[in-house]
């Protein structure tokens, strides 16, 4: 018999597997179907403490190599969060290759119900960017393994108020760790992305005192929020870094916290609803430090997502989800205690959380 020799072997030089080895990946399904035109990349990180649980993305991505690795570093975030946050639920992340305006149809949503189907469960899907409750009853026709379900089908519908609800029980909790005190009233806040998690947000900051400014790409929403709320529109997102301002919340896609925007935020505090706010880790994580500004890791603080979803899945009950969503505030003092005690960045005490919780339940059982 002929023995391979892995060090000439394609195997040796794959990407894909080279990747999914970096964070320790379970498995990584691709998705093709050329009738309805779908292709998809669906990442399981780990199931440790129960079934992998996360949104499907659909978004037009340059190439397939960017989908992947959007997929692998949300659903590796999605392990953490729900770790974190006490679920029993792995992480799992689910990217759709398109235009979700042009492309996206029921035909389409349901041939990917089918590929979630033949995970028998390993998997199950919710709505993120692009994909929406009504995607989420397309996929339905096809699996049992989704969640996000509008309430008239048994779901707990948009979960959208109950992240905001964590976003402001963190920053909250990131006011009493800076400041002594958890009122944000008099606080100068700036919330970038005004979708459903940030209009909510921002309702939740002015009914508690705060000065809050607002930014989006869509003005026609953004206009219609201050109107709404009374809060400060800004016109010129170039200048949003350089304001005068006590928090920032990120709440529209990831990576805003980098270089540029460190070097010129004037902020004490950093806590938003968007993912990957860090563009790197190890470089950002530490500069925050660096500038004496406390950033409260994305993936706690946007877990009333997650959160909302879970109890959906035992039977909903929003006063339930709410008051799980609550732990939030404990969880992120603890979180900045041990970055103090130990000297490391906070998104890196939150991971070791995670990991720890992890690594004792796999002691005591296998993968999902």
């Amino acid at each position: 018999m002929e023995v391979l020799d892995i060090k000439k072997s394609p195997l040796a030089e794959n990407p894909v597997i080279a990747q999914m080895a970096l964070n320790n990946h379970e498995q990584v399904v691709f998705c093709n179907d050329n009738e309805t035109g779908l292709k998809a990349i669906i990442a399981i990180h780990n199931t440790v403490l129960g079934p992998s649980l996360g949104g499907t993305r659909m978004w037009a991505y340059n190439n397939e190599m960017e989908a992947l690795t959007d997929a692998l570093r949300l659903s590796r975030g999605m392990s953490y969060k729900s770790a974190v946050a006490g679920l029993n639920l792995g992480g799992g992340k689910a990217v759709i290759i398109g235009d979700s305006k042009t492309q996206k149809n029921e035909a389409l949503m349901r041939r990917f119900g089918k590929f979630i189907n033949s995970l028998s469960g390993k998997y199950i899907t919710a709505e993120d960017v692009g994909v929406g409750t009504k995607d989420m009853e397309y996929i339905k026709m096809e699996t049992d393994f989704v969640a996000g379900l509008p309430e008239s089908m048994g779901g707990s519908g948009d979960p959208s108020p109950v992240t905001a609800y964590g976003v402001y029980i963190s920053m909250k909790a990131s006011a009493k760790e800076k400041w002594g005190s958890d009122s944000l009233a008099g606080k100068k806040v700036v919330v970038q992305g005004i979708g459903h998690v940030g209009e909510s947000l921002v309702k939740h900051l002015v009914k508690d005192g705060a000065k809050v400014s607002i930014f989006d790409i869509n003005t026609e929403r953004v206009n219609s929020v201050a109107k709404e709320t009374g809060a400060t529109v800004i016109t010129d997102g170039n200048t949003l870094y350089d304001m005068d301002m006590d928090i920032y919340a990120p709440c529209a896609l990831g990576a805003t916290v980098n270089t540029d925007s460190l070097n010129r935020l004037k902020c004490s505090i950093i806590c938003g609803a968007a993912n990957n706010q860090l563009a790197d880790e190890n470089v950002h994580g530490k500069m925050v430090i660096e500038k004496g500004i406390i950033y409260a890791p994305d993936f706690v603080v946007n877990a009333g997502g997650i959160i909302n979803v879970y109890y959906e899945l035992e039977g909903y009950n929003r006063e339930r989800a709410l008051s799980h969503a609550e732990k939030i505030y404990d969880t992120t003092l603890n979180i900045f205690k041990i970055s103090k005690e130990q000297n490391i960045p906070t998104y890196m005490a939150a991971n070791r959380i995670a990991e720890k919780r992890i690594a004792d339940i796999g002691k005591i059982k296998v993968s999902f």
